[in-house]
């Protein structure tokens, strides 16, 4: 496939070795100018490029940067993919730690709904993975299927061809896909639920997504002079 990957950080950059270690055509990019990426682009065969570019023709684009960062994305950063191209976003909200108060996410939106209509998509199009994991697990934890102890990555979004793709990639990566229902249900998954970060089966991950609660815990609400 053709990916697009915008944001070469540390879950972005795990995703240009193992997506073009797997024979994906990715196109890889940052905040800044592609020189910076030369070194990763030499050590993959990625083409690094402007973030503007990274989508072209892409049959998925794959959106890694901090949440604070979304609003600055240029306007259909991502319309110049594939028509029926799916947008996994991996991001997570971290109001204390990062990102500041976005009063939308405090008051229930769940944070890759967030992200779809900041970015002006259709949330049918938007697919939250990736936002649970451990960088380093993305590179040396991904295994044949059937192994066991193999990992779980959970996958919100709408059911269909999209979603499927999106399935058959996490597959491909090394890890179970479990489906976590639509994105106006990826709180299941967000920062402080049972099933993020965890290092979880595929059972074990379906019953962690049914006991997390939409109700952000306190690690990950703002504090209250962040609302002034």
């Amino acid at each position: 496939m053709k990916i697009g990957i915008i944001g070469a950080g540390f879950i972005g950059g795990s995703l240009t070795r193992t997506l073009t270690a797997l024979g994906h055509e990715v196109r890889v990019s940052n905040s800044r100018a592609p020189e910076t990426l030369a070194e990763l682009a030499a050590e993959t065969g990625a083409t690094a490029v402007w973030a503007a570019d990274a989508a072209d023709n892409a049959d998925l684009v794959i959106v890694s940067i901090p949440q604070k960062n979304v609003p600055d994305l240029a306007p259909g950063i991502v319309s110049e993919a594939k028509p029926d191209a799916p947008v996994i976003e991996t991001n997570n909200y971290y109001p204390q730690q990062r990102d500041g108060y976005i009063a939308d996410i405090e008051n229930g939106m769940p944070e890759s709904v967030w992200v779809a209509k900041t970015m002006g998509l259709p949330t049918d199009t938007v697919f939250k993975v990736f936002n649970g994991i451990y960088w380093k697990h993305l590179l040396e934890r991904g295994v044949p299927a059937g192994t066991e102890g193999r990992m779980a990555l959970p996958i919100a979004g709408t059911d269909g061809p999209q979603k499927e793709l999106v399935f058959e990639l996490i597959e491909q990566l090394g890890f179970d896909a479990v489906d976590g229902g639509t994105l106006e249900e990826s709180w299941r998954q967000q920062p402080g639920t049972p099933a993020y970060g965890k290092r979880f089966g595929g059972e074990e991950t379906k019953k962690a997504l049914t006991e997390s609660s939409p109700e952000r815990t306190d690690d990950f609400k703002a504090l209250p002079e962040q609302k002034a």
